[in-house]
């Protein structure tokens, strides 16, 4: 390959964001010449990926619906001490073997893995390797970046694909199976059941230290799969996670007003706040993208973000909550009682999209933290 590379656009980051962003442009603009830059040698990571059928529009489905490697029409079950329920929304997963095929195929030499990035203009990208890469537009999808400026809890797991030697008898996923033991904050397991043998088993936990210690957690996903009555023939893949889940900050220092570069995905903070839940904003966002003339993504991308961020307070007023007026052991109450309201209200809320009347009634009635700890929480913070 030359030392000398043009495009149109280059996104840079070859994760969820990033991958997006490049499908939908390749459909809806095949008239320009994007470029997909990855550091690693493969596109996606190690992820999986999950969403609600109401999370995306039934008119964009097109962009993720060939990534899906694993669909549950049934829908899917919550469980806690004293509270189980079956929601009837069917559940997507996207695997990143999948995602990594599928972006293959579809944009072929335009994504060029095992390239870290050296240095980036809104017009350049340098490699680590020498190359340069002209471009009348850039954008930066490389995750989260610096996060000093919010003020963040975190949602932290490992998950585990497990082959059983005998079926498992899950037949639709759980979301959050709660009636585990409380450790390191709102502690849950996530289930989703590849095949009668085989089911994906995370651990997860609304913690206030990012701090993973993986073979601890792992040792849980064991002794959980043992109280099942599960054996474990193979551990056939295993992944880890932290997402921020921010309830303040200042986001005029997380992205400053002349930072030259144009910003997607987490690295933009379009992410769901109170869960790190990105896939929704990362559909919408690729296809208002395509809409976009790339002489001002800079100034459009951080106006979305920022716009974003406003809606977003709501939701971080309920992390505020979660982290400042719940003791760590409890907070399982604070979803035990969010999954006793109304099915739609509950979809609403994982795709970001809370009516004012949702909103009242998730703080409506007797909280389920002290009064006086909501009180001084409410009254701390404001951003």
């Amino acid at each position: 390959m030359s030392n000398s590379l043009s495009c149109d656009l280059a996104i840079i980051g070859g994760g969820l964001a990033g991958g997006l962003i490049a499908l939908a442009f390749a459909t809806r603009r095949p008239d320009l010449d994007i470029l997909l830059i990855e550091r690693e040698a493969t596109l996606g990571g190690n992820h999986l990926w999950s969403f609600f059928d109401g999370d995306v529009a039934d008119a964009d489905r097109w962009l993720v619906d060939p990534l899906v490697a694993h669909r549950w029409p049934g829908g899917h079950d919550v469980a806690f001490p004293g509270h189980r329920r079956t929601l009837a929304t069917p559940y997507n997963s996207i695997t990143s073997s999948r995602f990594d095929a599928h972006l293959r195929t579809v944009l072929g030499d335009r994504a060029i893995t095992g390239a870290a990035v050296a240095d980036m203009t809104a017009h350049s990208v340098t490699l680590a390797d020498g190359r340069m890469i002209a471009a009348q537009a850039v954008i930066d999808a490389r995750g989260g970046g610096d996060l000093g400026a919010l003020r963040c809890g975190w949602q932290k797991f490992v998950g585990q694909t497990l082959r059983l030697g005998r079926p498992h008898g899950i037949d639709r996923p759980v979301i959050m199976d709660a009636s585990v033991p409380q450790i390191d904050g709102y502690r849950f397991v996530y289930l989703l059941p590849v095949d009668p043998h085989t089911i994906f088993v995370e651990d997860t936990y609304y913690s206030d230290s990012p701090a993973l210690d993986e073979p601890a957690v792992a040792a849980r996903i064991a002794a959980y799969a043992q109280a099942r009555g599960w054996t474990v023939k193979a551990l056939v893949h295993s992944e880890s996670g932290i997402l921020p889940v921010v309830h303040g900050g200042d986001f005029d220092r997380f992205w400053p007003r002349d930072a030259p570069v144009a910003r997607a995905g987490v690295r933009a903070g379009l992410f769901h706040p109170m869960t790190g839940y990105s896939l929704p904003d990362g559909v919408n966002f690729a296809l208002w993208l395509v809409e976009q003339p790339l002489a001002t993504l800079p100034a459009a991308t951080r106006a979305r973000a920022a716009a974003h961020w406003r809606a977003g307070g709501y939701y971080r007023l309920l992390g505020r909550m979660l982290f400042g007026a719940a003791a760590p052991d409890q907070r399982w109450r604070i979803f035990e009682r969010f999954y006793r309201l109304p099915a739609p209200l509950i979809q609403r809320f994982y795709a970001g999209r809370s009516r004012w009347t949702d909103r009242a009634r998730i703080l409506c009635g007797r909280p389920p933290v002290p009064i006086r700890s909501a009180m001084r929480v409410l009254t701390k913070h404001s951003a």
